[in-house]
């Protein structure tokens, strides 16, 4: 069966849009071309009798051909429901360690973990101090014993929550999780625990959504297999009294006493409230049926409040023009309610779309790290990254909507050539343009000061036009020519060129040698402040954006940027490394430091829409690494920065 590189190297063939080159695939896996070549025919006998293989293009590299769709298949299914016997990339690795950990009370031997996984010891203690770094946010130390080894130390509701995190699979399904390899249970217990859930909330008539049960399915089980260990929760009696008072604890003291005869496992008080404090955080995340009047009556005054503020912070900081969409509101105050009583507990949620969020929506993202930063401000809890990404799903939810109401520009067109090319004109202008632009009519110039000029957005004329107007004139021939349509095309589009607005010369850096992000921050942030953009300060604000969540979207690419804007102007400073880096949990080799100008008053959205088209794409992203000049890289930052008109 496949290696976890031919795995991966498989994985990068079926979702590329065009050929791979060996260098490129080398680069992401941190080996060279030669290795490469041979994984390829490798690979190649290996598919050869399953239904595909790889085909050699000469001068643009690998690409994926399928033959038999169903063997094929077959191939997939057999290869990828199987575990790697021992994990070979860092991320891997350091996943692994922690599985190790968090399953186990006593020392691990930094040798025995090194045959484990076919490696050094110092590579073994180079991950732990990843590990250690994934551990800090948990409150969890990593204890070391001479002539023992390590161990994990820590408060158990801190424990656990690490244990759900990185012991399930991320794009867990509920077949996923009761089919897990990595079992907290057996599998018949987990089954009986989701059936004995499902009955009570049911009861209880309490409304929870597919990942809101997977999340409470995870946290018994844990819980379960803890209490059997004897390792039990510790909840200040206040809290548990005040949690006793919620209908949420009646279910789950139901839930426990069903769990106790049938899995013979005594649950304290302390853990009858804990799994009520994860009632309490995933309830109220399925509320689709309610009407909007009737949701609306489920928001208190002090959510009502906090939203409001969340609202005026992304207003004011991305001009989104999404501040008054009442769907927008009622959505974030239903699910900051339950999201407040996790943080207030501490409780993590799991959010399998975070990865897709992030990549996907941008700019809604950053939305919503603000709005996690006004509730911060006011509450003084931290709002997680996985909370932040629920956040902006309703947050990108609100820019579809407004994107579809975008009413088309509207303009008139001036011809002295008769009704016949007038004619001709207008139906070439709709065939091209389509929704996007409204056609009021045409006019002679001679009556043009008998129309509202201002309810266009410009005017179309074929002849010039002495007088001043205040909209917008285009110039074009009676029979339109392409350079026609593009000017045309650049008022309906008036970000096309973007790129070039935003990007300097004097910043774009290619092919440098870096090894770490905080090596490229730094020179980044160095660069700006030589020319002087910005302050000293610049550094510290793009290091505490990046702690409160990594800027790394996958596709080899991160997007960095102060945590409040530093700059008079808006622009970009650029990085491309010849290797990838190793980025919180992803791997990245192209960089776009992102500077916002103080108090910006301009829609960004298109800018941020740039981006992601761009660098969202895998085949775009290879061009720009394999740039080696300015005036190529802006060749093909241009060539596909093609994007949709945006108006306030």
């Amino acid at each position: 069966m496949l290696n976890a590189r031919l795995s991966n190297i498989l994985s990068e063939l079926m979702t590329a849009d065009s050929p791979l080159t060996s260098a490129y695939l080398a680069n992401g896996l941190n080996v060279t071309s030669r290795t490469i070549r041979s994984d390829i025919k490798e690979l190649d006998r290996l598919l050869s009798k399953n239904g595909a293989s790889i085909t050699s293009i000469r001068g643009a590299g690998y690409r994926l051909s399928i033959q038999n769709d169903h063997l094929f298949r077959q191939f997939l299914q057999n290869t990828f429901q199987e575990e790697f016997s021992h994990p070979v990339f860092p991320n891997e690795r350091i996943l692994y360690l922690l599985k190790r950990l968090l399953l186990t009370d006593e020392y691990l031997k930094l040798e025995d973990l090194a045959d484990e996984m076919f490696i050094s010891k110092s590579t073994v203690q180079n991950d732990m101090r990843d590990v250690r770094k994934r551990l800090k946010s948990y409150a969890i130390e990593l204890e070391i014993k001479p002539n023992y080894g390590f161990r994990l130390k820590g408060d158990e509701i801190k424990l656990r929550y690490c244990m759900a995190e990185h012991i399930f699979p991320k794009r867990e399904t509920e077949i996923d999780i009761l089919n897990t390899r990595i079992s907290i249970l057996p599998k018949k217990e987990l089954e009986m625990i989701r059936q004995t859930i499902l009955e009570r909330i049911n009861e209880g008539q309490i409304s929870l959504s597919d990942i809101g049960l997977n999340n409470l399915l995870i946290h018994i089980a844990i819980a379960c297999k803890r209490i059997r260990s004897g390792k039990h929760v510790s909840l200040f009696s206040q809290d548990v009294k005040e949690i006793m008072n919620h209908k949420e604890y009646d279910v789950s003291r139901k839930i426990v006493r069903t769990l106790e005869e049938k899995l013979k496992v005594t649950f304290p008080e302390a853990e009858m409230a804990y799994i009520s404090i994860h009632l309490m955080g995933a309830k109220r995340t399925a509320m689709a049926k309610l009407s909007k009047d009737k949701m609306e009556g489920l928001i208190d005054a002090e959510t009502d409040r906090l939203t409001e503020l969340m609202l005026e912070e992304i207003d004011q900081k991305f001009k989104l023009g999404i501040k008054n969409d009442k769907e927008l509101k009622i959505g974030l105050s239903l699910h900051l309610k339950p999201a407040l009583n996790r943080c207030r507990y501490g409780m993590n949620i799991r959010n399998p779309m975070l990865d897709a969020i992030k990549a996907n929506y941008p700019l809604a993202f950053e939305a919503g790290i603000q709005a996690g930063e006004a509730i911060k401000k006011e509450t003084g809890f931290d709002i997680q990254e996985s909370e932040v990404g629920y956040l902006a799903l309703h947050i990108g939810a609100a820019m579809e909507r407004r994107k579809m109401n975008t009413p088309s520009k509207r303009c008139m067109i001036v011809c002295a050539s008769g009704a016949g090319s007038a004619m001709l004109l207008q139906d070439r202008l709709r065939s091209k343009f389509g929704s996007k632009l409204e056609i009021i009519g045409t006019v002679d110039y001679y009556k043009l000061n008998q129309i509202p000029l201002h309810a266009l957005d410009f005017v179309i004329s074929t002849i010039p036009l002495p007088k001043v107007l205040p909209v917008p004139v285009v110039k074009v021939n009676a029979i339109l020519g392409g350079e026609d349509l593009a000017r045309i095309e650049h008022i309906l589009a008036p970000d096309a060129e973007l790129a070039g607005k935003y990007t300097r010369r004097e910043l774009v850096f290619l092919q440098e040698d870096f090894q770490s992000k905080e090596d490229v921050l730094r020179f980044l942030c160095d660069q700006v402040t030589a020319l002087g953009l910005a302050e000293e300060e610049l550094e510290a604000s793009v290091f505490e954006r990046e702690s409160v969540a990594p800027t790394c979207f996958g596709n080899l690419v991160a997007i960095p940027h102060p945590m409040t804007p530093q700059t008079d102007a808006t622009f970009w400073a650029v990085c491309t490394l010849q290797k990838p880096i190793e980025w919180q949990d992803k791997r990245v080799q192209f960089i776009c430091l992102l500077c916002v100008e103080k108090g910006n008053t301009s829609n960004l959205q298109s800018m941020y829409k740039l981006l992601g088209n761009v660098l969202d794409d895998r085949s775009i992203v290879r061009e720009l690494l394999k740039c080696k000049t300015y005036e190529a890289f802006m060749s093909v930052f241009r060539k596909n920065s093609r994007i949709q008109p945006f108006s306030e």
